[in-house]
């Protein structure tokens, strides 16, 4: 047997990679410490250096730019299923959104898989270890001063002064009951806050320049093909490497898979570990069972309206040419993102609807209010088509964005070669709980942007080819043809080697030891939040427990 040359092997440079790696060579500077990626060092990248907006990021080399299946609940519509192929993973794609979410999905978690360690209490500790807030509101209590991550939240200055619509936008909102908040990201984001972002000076942060990796060793361009598993002769199954698609092997005493929510099911897969008889099917053998690998499969989804604007000469909207401002380049072109929840009694309808009975009154959805949404308004509203809108500052862009998605895809096999992409299945607005969400979501942001304050801005909705603007009379079945038309994911899968299911809450796989899993593809329940800030936390916490 060939000698243990690494004490760890991490496999995927993401954002949880990175943190591992930079945190455990520090707290154990004589470990051999092995990080693998199958993308390449993108820190000189010019898409980086030249900070491309996220469109053009999505779809290049640095995106593993899969598909998904045929989605029933669209239409049968095909989305885009982005995952950053880099050493710093989706933190050199994402749009630097930083939002932690509500304290009720990590107790929801925590209770779960029956371990107070995921609760939001646990994990705020290292919430704040992770970063450099620099908001002048800011308590203490819920952020940090000292970490390598520089976030804020921002608000307007005399050096950097505020968007043209704040004032009638955050009037829309307050006329709709809907209340401002000091900060989204102190554990109850319920309200409209400030957008928290992880940019500095306008910069995107990649994972591992935050992080750093120096004393690591890393191997990039190294697509791992499969954890090498033993078994002893008391059926004791161990990981001791990973194995290239170039038939290398890398011999580690610990393997952790960070390889994110669509690649890491496909690797335990591909190593033998999950459901018998998919894996039987494309060759593979099954070593240890397990039929929750690439199950449970979540993702927040969001949908698209176009909104044109009066008076656009007074440089409203990104493309016009008063909409000038330097500072206004360098973040998210919003002033507020609203989190907000649903009617209960519609709510317990639908879960009636999905559970074929009542719903029980401890259900986690009824026993306290939920961020179920998330809405903003874009000061950018061009479209390449249907609706066609040139980038002439004449529109806004909305998004309604479903956050306690409750159904469920998956990540399965297209085959036994891990060059094949996954089958990607999110199982997208299937549920009676998210099209009621949804609808409730679209119908009360239209009627924010077509009375009272938004009336002041809001000249109607410009609609693809064959749909109407949405309007009291707008039908269920007429905001499901909407849905499926302009409606598109928001890029935070999660669940498909969930906690409880895959791995137990100290991270390790069952029924293999030395085998961990630290990435979003544990999270057992979706977050009413952007996931790096969570999975930057995971990562923390992981770092500290190995």
């Amino acid at each position: 047997m060939a000698p243990l040359k690494h004490d760890i092997i991490i496999v995927g440079a993401g954002p949880a990679g990175c943190v591992l790696a930079s945190r455990l060579h520090t707290k154990y500077p004589d470990y051999k410490i092995l990080l693998v990626e199958a993308g390449q060092d993108v820190s000189k990248h010019p898409l980086i250096v030249g900070g491309a907006p996220v469109p053009h990021l999505q779809h290049s080399d640095l995106d593993w730019d899969y598909k998904t299946t045929p989605q029933k609940g669209l239409e049968g519509k095909v989305c885009a299923a982005a995952a950053g192929k880099a050493v710093s993973g989706g933190s050199a794609i994402n749009a630097c959104g930083w939002l932690r979410g509500d304290r009720n999905d990590y107790d929801e978690w925590a209770s779960l898989v029956n371990s107070p360690r995921w609760s939001y209490t646990s994990l705020l500790p290292y919430f704040i270890k992770t970063e450099t807030h620099h908001t002048r509101t800011a308590s203490p209590s819920d952020h940090g001063f000292s970490g390598p991550m520089y976030t804020s939240a921002w608000i307007p200055s005399e050096s950097s002064p505020p968007y043209p619509l704040r004032e009638m936008v955050k009037k829309a909102w307050l006329s709709e009951g809907v209340n401002e908040i000091g900060d989204a990201n102190a554990g109850s984001p319920l309200g409209i806050a400030a957008l928290t972002e992880n940019r500095r000076e306008g910069k995107r942060q990649l994972a591992s320049e935050v992080y750093p990796l120096d004393g690591v060793e890393v191997k990039t361009g190294v697509l791992a093909k499969q954890i090498v598993l033993s078994k002893s002769s008391d059926g004791t199954v161990r990981a001791t490497g990973v194995e290239s698609i170039d038939g290398e092997v890398f011999h580690g005493k610990e393997i952790i898979v960070s390889c994110g929510a669509y690649r890491t099911p496909q690797l335990l897969m591909l190593s033998g570990i999950g459901p018998k008889s998919a894996l039987e099917k494309v060759g593979i053998e099954c070593i240890v069972e397990n039929e929750h690998v690439g199950k449970n499969l979540h993702d927040h989804f969001g949908v698209n309206q176009w909104w044109k604007l009066k008076n656009p000469e007074l440089g409203l909207s990104y493309g016009h040419p008063k909409f000038s401002e330097p500072t206004w380049k360098t973040r998210i072109p919003l002033d507020f993102i609203g989190t907000t929840t649903v009617p209960i009694d519609g709510l317990k309808k639908a879960l009636e609807r999905d559970l074929g009975s009542k719903a029980p009154e401890d259900h986690p959805f009824l026993t306290h209010d939920r961020g179920h949404l998330e809405t903003f308004i874009l000061y950018v509203g061009a479209n390449v088509s249907d609706p066609a809108i040139p980038m002439d500052g004449s529109h806004v862009r909305t998004r309604v964005i479903g956050f306690l998605p409750t159904s469920r895809g998956s990540v399965t096999l297209r085959s036994g070669k891990v060059e094949d992409d996954p089958v990607i299945d999110p199982g997208y607005y299937q549920t009676e709980v998210d099209k009621y969400v949804m609808r409730t979501g679209i119908k009360a942001l239209s009627k924010m942007l077509t009375r009272n304050f938004g009336r002041e801005f809001i000249e109607g909705e410009t609609t693809p080819e064959g749909l109407k603007p949405v309007g009291a009379d707008t039908t269920d079945e007429e905001l499901d043809r909407k849905v499926a038309k302009d409606g598109d994911t928001v890029y935070h899968p999660g669940g498909s080697a969930a906690m409880g299911k895959v791995v137990d809450p100290d991270l390790n796989v069952y029924g293999v030891e030395g085998l961990r899993v630290v990435d979003a593809s544990i999270l057992p329940v979706p977050l009413a939040s952007h996931y790096q800030a969570c999975v930057y936390a995971v990562g923390e916490m992981a770092a500290d427990m190995i």
